[in-house]
């Protein structure tokens, strides 16, 4: 950094301000201490300034799954917001949840300079005693019913669930059959239970649920089966990727949508639009819970606040497309 002052004519505080991307250094002045790093191959120390404020800048980000959707669009937001803020992120995968790899994972990211954790566990992983965030590490947990324990930020899966159900029993359907996610799944369980309660609460049958696992080809082996049910006119899948699943079965089988079984999805993924047909679906604003997420870590940071907790939910709707239409016929 002397050197660096002394090359562009100024002073070491200067070009502290400059590394540290202070907004109060003249352009000018900037743009010659920028010219001398550049010439002498300078880069900010990053370990170094760490030790010296007692902040890394840097979020550590625990999950299971990158290939869900949920996780991949809400891990992308939170990359954007944090880099917005100028934190990074360092990611750390558990390729199998079991309650040994989320403590390993744990015991990694308390070797690692990070200010705090935003967490994709199901709740129960973070039951055991020996899973613990590292000491003075601040934490929020997305998509989980750990609010008793950690800040959670969450889409409103129950709200966003009964509008589905809702719109189908509006349009006619004597009732809704449903796909469900994973029976691990925090979001799958929310979702089931809506489902559930609006149709008891509706006094409408309550068909036996049929388990997929998010995938398509879940979808596509459960749309075979309700194919085969004279009285399924309405199924309510818990992601769109299972949608899509039943729509290629029923399509296969013979049995048209919207004409013969009207399709509801969850999620809302941009390719949602264009399926054939373009499917009514829940929009989730996976955007919105990546920017409260990094807010409430970057809160917790600037305040040198105790995670408080209780959860933060983001409203969710229905976007009705093609996909959805009245019974053809009263079974």
């Amino acid at each position: 950094m002397a050197d660096v002052a002394k090359l562009a004519g100024v002073s070491s505080q200067t070009v502290s301000r400059v590394s540290n991307g202070h907004p109060g250094v003249i352009v000018s002045t900037r743009e010659q201490v920028l010219a001398a790093m550049r010439e002498l191959g300078y880069r900010p120390n990053s370990a170094a300034r760490a030790l010296r404020y007692g902040q890394f800048n840097t979020i550590g980000v625990i999950l299971h799954s990158l290939s869900d959707t949920g996780n991949s669009n809400t891990v992308e937001a939170i990359a954007t917001q944090a880099a917005a803020d100028g934190y990074a992120i360092t990611l750390i995968p558990v390729d199998i949840p079991t309650q040994d790899n989320v403590l390993g994972a744990f015991t990694r990211m308390g070797e690692l300079a990070v200010d705090a954790v935003i967490v994709f566990i199901e709740v129960h992983l973070l039951d055991a005693g020996t899973v613990a965030l590292p000491p003075g590490v601040h934490a929020v947990v997305v998509d989980s019913d750990a609010g008793d324990r950690y800040r959670v930020v969450d889409s409103d899966q129950a709200g966003g669930t009964r509008h589905a159900v809702n719109h189908l029993l509006e349009l006619g359907h004597q009732t809704v059959w449903h796909v469900t996610g994973p029976r691990t799944s925090y979001a799958s369980q929310r979702r089931t239970h809506a489902w559930r309660t609006v149709l008891e609460e509706a006094g409408r049958p309550v068909p036996r649920p049929l388990h997929g696992d998010w995938s398509a080809e879940s979808g596509y082996a459960a749309g075979l089966t309700l194919a085969e049910e004279p009285d399924c006119t309405a199924v309510f899948a818990s992601n769109d990727q299972m949608a899509l699943g039943l729509l290629r079965a029923f399509q296969e089988r013979g049995r048209a949508v919207p004409g013969d079984i009207s399709v509801v999805g969850f999620d809302d993924i941009p390719d949602a639009a264009y399926f054939v047909p373009p499917l009514t679906t829940v929009h989730q604003d996976f955007a919105e819970v990546g920017r409260r997420t990094v807010q409430e870590v970057l809160r917790q940071i600037r305040e040198h606040d105790i995670p408080r907790s209780g959860t933060d939910i983001v409203s969710t709707r229905l976007v009705v497309r093609s996909s959805t239409a009245p019974p053809a016929h009263n079974p």
